[in-house]
């Protein structure tokens, strides 16, 4: 039997991935004398976003789980791990979707700016993750190498592209050098990086100590959006 296509309110056919999530819907938001425009703009692009409405169908607290999902889908880095840190876990959706693909007695270690709400397996520390503090805590609350280091962390945005794409840059080399410190043999690495990729010297770098390293934009990431991926995979622990 074959199925019939989903059709949108256009007449067109949707497109429909694997878990389910429909692109192709559209909803028009109103104007209100209330509402800047700006705000309007963002109203729709939620209600016209197939993740958000994913994410809210899934029990997933951000759309971002998705691009985790799609990174994993893409390099298969989940299966099996027991061990996780999550720089930059707020809201919490990249450590719901660890708990769900990981081992079964996956423990977790998230860090934010921001509080994450609990999530039974996981440990978050609210604290500035740059600062010697934090990564000291961190270190504090881990029991052995760590089999999967993963960064959502972006640098809040100034709207000059230069400024934001090195002030994320330095993130992630604060991140790499972390997983140097705690990954076990065979670590995976995972981090988002911004329009140009990974500088050259920092990539050459964690190319000397990843035997894979791929940039990869899933399709959660929005197509506007700067952002990409750095996945390196069987981290070269030296003796």
């Amino acid at each position: 039997m074959i199925k019939k296509p989903k059709i949108n309110k256009s007449g067109k056919v949707a497109r429909v991935d694997p878990r389910g999530i429909v692109r192709g819907e559209k909803t028009r938001v109103k104007t209100a004398r209330y509402r800047k425009s700006s705000s309007t703009r963002w109203l729709q692009r939620q209600l016209n976003d197939p993740y958000v409405a994913a994410a809210k169908r899934d029990g997933y607290r951000s759309r971002a789980a998705y691009k985790l999902l799609e990174l994993d889908d893409r390099f298969s880095f989940l299966h099996g791990v027991h061990t996780v840190v999550d720089l930059g876990a707020a809201p919490g959706g990249w450590t719901q979707v660890a708990r769900q693909q990981c081992a079964g007695d996956v423990s977790i270690i998230g860090i934010d700016l921001l509080e994450v709400a609990p999530i039974p397996g996981a440990t978050f520390l609210e604290m500035d993750f740059t600062t010697d503090e934090a990564e000291k805590a961190l270190l504090d609350l881990i029991d052995g190498p760590i089999d999967l280091v993963m960064s959502d962390m972006a640098a809040a945005t100034t709207g000059h592209q230069n400024t934001d794409y090195i002030r994320t840059l330095g993130l992630v080399e604060l991140a790499f050098d972390f997983a140097k410190k705690t990954l076990a043999k065979n670590g995976t690495f995972v981090a988002k990086v911004f329009s140009g990729g990974t500088d050259t010297a920092l990539l050459k770098d964690i190319r000397a100590n990843f035997t894979k390293v791929r940039h990869f934009k899933p399709p959660a990431s929005r197509s506007e959006s700067k952002e990409t991926y750095l996945v390196a995979q069987r981290f070269k622990k030296s003796s």
